[in-house]
């Protein structure tokens, strides 16, 4: 197995130890080349190390995290994000498709978001995604999503979404404009949605944003939304349901 080469970079020394210990325990597979307590550290490490994963804590002095990358005009190394945010950030993290950790690190989340970059998957981070990052932490609630198609990245708002729909492991994001396959599944989203009134699980193959119904059938269970697109309604569901459409 090839060596991951790492930087690690966070301006608490405890925090750089605990990390450093876990990927020493845990993570032979990382070669954790220097630690760095500060941005301007981390980008001349990352000039002399040549790394291929950087661990970096978003909040520290002089500079966030995230704005590392305005250092570079080109990345060529992942970016794991470490981070002590309360639940809210978290969807921050999320919806912009960026990798993190929750700080106080959790062993297993740890190995899979290392094991996700030596087989890089859904490890690709672009100026994009910091963008949206950026924006979405300065939000009081979400307000977009970041999705992929053909290979493009695209920030689509959240008022524009008419129904995730289960397709397998992946969901399908309908929108007025097209549709986005995405390789997470329906809990993800149900997760990511819990705190947006106007969504709501009605199946479960379907969540659906309540401001594109045009017509609910109580005999056939299904809900006719916006471009032509029923979902169904589950029987267990119904009721919860119907109490939506009257608040």
């Amino acid at each position: 197995m090839n060596k991951i080469k790492a930087i690690l970079v966070d301006d608490e020394e405890s925090a750089r130890d605990v990390l450093e210990n876990l990927l020493r325990r845990f993570c032979p597979e990382v070669d954790l080349l220097k630690k760095c307590n500060n941005v301007e550290q981390a980008v001349e490490a990352i000039k002399v190390y040549q790394p291929d994963l950087v661990f970096l804590d978003i909040e520290m002095p002089n500079y966030r995290g995230y704005e590392l990358l305005n250092f570079f005009t080109e990345i060529n190394f992942e970016i794991i994000f470490v981070t002590a945010y309360d639940r809210y950030a978290i969807k921050a993290f999320e919806v912009s498709a960026v990798d993190y950790l929750l700080k106080p690190i959790e062993i297993d989340r740890l190995k899979e978001s290392v094991c996700r970059v030596s087989t890089k998957l859904d490890t690709i981070l672009n100026q994009e995604k910091i963008n949206h990052l950026r924006e979405t932490l300065k939000s009081d609630s979400l307000q977009s999503i970041l999705v992929t198609k053909n290979g493009n990245q695209y920030v689509v708002a959240l008022k524009d979404i008419i129904a995730i729909e289960a397709q397998e492991s992946y969901s399908c994001i309908h929108t007025s404009s097209g549709n986005y396959l995405m390789s997470k599944n329906l809990k993800h989203f149900e997760r990511m949605l819990e705190e947006e009134k106007s969504f709501i699980r009605v199946h479960k193959s379907w969540i659906i944003n309540t401001r594109f119904i045009l017509h609910y059938s109580k005999s056939e269970l299904t809900i006719k939304l916006k471009t032509d697109i029923v979902a169904k309604l589950s029987k267990y569901k119904k009721l919860e349901f119907e109490q939506s459409l009257t608040k």
